[in-house]
């Protein structure tokens, strides 16, 4: 497929970009006058410029390849680290002119306010951590699992099931790998877990079935006594790619679904399963993806049918939307949701009592337990990561969680 290629973003991107590098270079020349600096940063801004032109240009016709990759994190580490350099500039800047402190220098006949080198210096030091921490999240941060464990109580937990543990995953977009035995590191720490039941709550891939390929060695490794279970993600149906055909659309989606199966996945599409234990049971129930935004295709009725109102039920479905605007309030009362789809936006701070990523303005819960109305919902924050090959304070996630009968103590 051919892209379309617009230049008036590309116009809007390089007017920020260059208004944003004049304010960082006035900052830096503050605490370094040379008269080489400012020709060597304007060099770097407009050469790494027209190499994303060229990058977007090669992209429109011929998709990601490995130069559009390297170009484009190249231009978000610099354009990053020069935006929050130039906060703590502004910061700097506001405060001395609502100070009036003394001013000893002028520009183009304007007297302009002193400005402490001490307060760039620590501007600089912001630049060069959030380059450190972008090459980080570029280099090791995609890979660095992290194993979150919960333990949730329910009053109907049939007794059986009292101390039964999942683990979940979601968002393996494989087409996105690129270290096999870095994903094998994850794959080992999801059977160290040695859980009850593993369940994978979809976006196998970026598009095509086939990416998936290289991988079903590792992710077939994965086993649990209670058996394996998935759901299909909003990319696994190919809809961000234009095929040759619908019939060749239709025949990724088909083969997409016998990998599940070579991976040793039960793939649930708008059905459910029994597992039962010691006579006991509980219903997990999977459907086809149900997003706002991303389409709505899952049918929870028609999963749902045959089941009790009573049956204890886990719910697995990709996007957390999906709970809001059916489960939460579905009649036949379901228990436990667990859901993927955000990623955490793959960029975030979860440190300190602190609970923060841009994807909280699009999404109501985006990562971890919400409970409400006597149900809980988790949502996993990814297994793999899409578009930004990194991930910087939204680590990726393998969910284990523990069912306990009665109330928390």
């Amino acid at each position: 497929m051919k892209r379309r290629f617009s230049f008036l973003p590309i116009v809007i991107v390089a007017l920020l970009f260059f208004s944003l590098n004049a304010y960082f270079l006035s900052g830096l020349t503050t605490i370094n006058s040379s008269t080489w600096l400012s020709p060597i940063v304007w060099v770097v801004a407009i050469g790494l410029m027209f190499a994303l032109i060229y990058a977007i240009r090669t992209f429109s016709a011929q998709g990601i390849n490995r130069f559009f990759q390297i170009i484009v994190h190249a231009f978000l580490i610099v354009f990053a680290a020069e935006l929050i350099f130039a906060v703590f500039l502004l910061l700097g800047d506001v405060f001395r002119f609502l100070f009036s402190i003394p001013s000893h220098f002028t520009v183009a006949g304007y007297e302009t306010m002193a400005r402490s080198s001490y307060w760039i210096d620590f501007a600089f030091i912001m630049f060069c951590l959030t380059v450190v921490l972008f090459i980080y999240g570029i280099t090791r941060g995609k890979y660095a699992y992290r194993v979150i464990k919960h333990t949730l109580f329910f009053d109907d937990l049939p007794a059986s099931f009292d101390g039964f543990t999942l683990t979940q995953i979601s968002d393996v977009h494989a087409g996105s790998f690129t270290n096999p035995a870095a994903v094998q590191k994850g794959i080992d720490l999801i059977n160290a877990q040695k859980s009850d039941l593993f369940v994978f709550t979809g976006d196998l891939v970026n598009n095509a079935s086939s990416e998936i390929v290289p991988y079903i060695g590792h992710f077939s490794q994965i086993k649990a006594p209670f058996g394996q279970f998935s759901v299909l993600g909003n990319h696994d149906y190919g809809d961000y790619i234009k095929w040759p055909s619908e019939l060749d659309k239709a025949k990724n989606l088909q083969q997409l679904k016998n990998y599940h199966n070579d991976l040793g996945f039960r793939l649930l599409l708008d059905e459910h399963v029994v597992l039962e234990k010691n006579g006991d049971k509980i219903i997990l129930v999977g459907i086809e993806n149900w997003g706002i935004g991303f389409g709505e295709r899952g049918d929870l009725n028609k999963a749902l049918k045959g089941t009790a109102n009573n049956d204890f039920k886990i719910l697995l479905s990709h996007d957390p939307s999906h709970w809001d605007a059916q489960v939460k309030n579905y009649p036949s009362k379901i228990q436990l949701s667990l859901a993927g789809h955000t990623h955490g936006m793959q960029f975030g701070i979860e440190a300190f009592g602190i609970k923060w990523s841009p994807v909280k303005y699009r999404y109501k819960h985006w990562a971890g337990i919400k409970t409400e109305n006597g149900r809980y919902l988790n949502v996993n924050r990814g297994f793999g990561f899409l578009g930004f090959s990194g991930r910087i304070g939204i680590w990726p996630e393998i969910t284990v969680i523990e069912l306990k009968k009665g109330e928390k103590g």
